[in-house]
């Protein structure tokens, strides 16, 4: 038996449901999260021993998710992960942090300020996480469908013996967008910044003749820095929701690009990183998927 090295230890409860709601007037406001933490920290005797007493319990840190709602409240995702983060940074035998949220967004109904219906083009996501004493912030989303008619080309691509594809000067172009960004400090707007990307990376999409998707996800990822300079690098990807167009001659009609059938799978999946010339903390994206 060799020497091993034991590594990249932490620990944490995923998928804590928090829903809070704030009862300061009689129109309520509603945040509904999805919270995950973990803690990085002095946990090797854990592992090698089974010694536990450096171990903050995952069940301390949900607890913990919950006492925080009620004492610091939640404003936006980012903010109350900020929250946890200056809780546990102070907390023995913790040397980092790494904590995720998704918001679920709902609107209020017009009969009265106490009922909602969830709604929402997209989830909203967010990390925090600490090293020492450096703290870093990630906005984001996923799920953002978005999908345009027209106005879409792909051609000039390599081909083989096992190219089937056509070219096409005119496609119908429909992607789940899937975006993270890193915010260069903690003091931001969290609301303004968030909508701010979300605005950019729609408007590059509508307004984007694309070429391929490729040119789309650099379009939008400019528009992205461009309008946000809170932020210094953003990752974006996309899957490529495939509309094939059906043949519908055997039945004696014509299809002038009007009927499509949305395959789900398999896709084509397309991503990239933009980053401002500076911008460079790998740190911040450590235990992030890609």
């Amino acid at each position: 038996m060799g020497d091993y090295v034991l590594s990249d230890l932490q620990h944490g409860k995923a998928e804590c449901r928090l829903v809070k709601v704030d009862r300061s007037s009689d129109t309520h406001v509603l945040h509904d999260l999805n919270v995950t933490t973990q803690l990085r920290g002095d946990f090797e005797t854990a592992y090698t021993q089974g010694d536990n007493s450096h171990v903050h319990a995952t069940d301390t840190q949900k607890n913990t998710v919950f006492a925080l709602a009620r004492q610091h409240g939640v404003t936006s995702p980012e903010d109350f992960l900020l929250a946890l983060a200056g809780h546990w940074r102070s907390q023995e035998w913790i040397t980092g942090t790494w904590f995720h949220a998704e918001q679920f967004d709902w609107e209020r109904l017009p009969a009265n300020g106490h009922s909602f219906v969830r709604t929402g083009a997209a989830t909203r996501t967010a990390w925090v996480q600490t090293w020492g004493e450096d703290t870093f912030v990630l906005g984001g989303l996923s799920d953002l469908v978005v999908l345009k008619s027209t106005g879409s080309e792909f051609n000039g691509f390599p081909r083989d013996r096992f190219t089937t594809l056509a070219e096409t000067e005119d496609r119908v172009l429909a992607t789940s967008v899937s975006a993270t960004w890193r915010y260069v400090g903690t003091d931001v707007d969290w609301d303004v910044a968030h909508a701010t990307v979300q605005s950019a990376l729609t408007g590059a999409f509508a307004t984007t003749h694309s070429l391929a998707l490729q040119q789309t996800i650099h379009a939008m990822g400019e528009a992205a820095l461009d309008a946000c300079p809170d932020i210094a690098e953003i990752r974006i990807s996309c899957p490529n929701k495939h509309h094939f167009l059906v043949d519908l001659a055997p039945f004696g009609l014509e299809n002038p690009g009007e009927v499509f059938m949305a395959a789900d799978r398999p896709y084509g999946l397309i991503s990239a990183t933009l980053s401002r010339a500076t911008a460079d903390e790998p740190r911040a994206w450590a235990g992030v998927p890609g």
